[in-house]
């Protein structure tokens, strides 16, 4: 099959280091690139994982309320920068 393509400049320059490296043409780099990179499996994939952090014992502070305290905390934290704090 004939395509045209637009390379993103570090994609071009991926490209012709492995022509260099391995001595072949720019249709046989493409393909293996694209071969390789299509034959990934999803299971091995690295599983992205959020990590979770305590805000506290205080039960007062519930989930619904905690963006409005972060907000309060980061207020505070600025004052004291700005030496307006008291």
């Amino acid at each position: 099959m004939r395509t045209t393509i637009t390379l993103d400049p570090d994609v071009e320059q991926l490209l012709l280091k492995v022509m260099r490296e391995r001595d072949v043409t720019f249709k046989q780099a493409v393909n293996d690139g694209l071969r390789n990179g299509l034959r990934i499996k999803p299971e091995r994939l690295k599983r992205f994982r959020q990590r979770t952090f305590a805000i506290g014992s205080d039960q007062s502070l519930g989930g619904d309320k905690a963006l409005s305290f972060a907000a309060e905390l980061e207020d505070q934290e600025l004052l004291r920068k700005m030496g307006l704090s008291k």
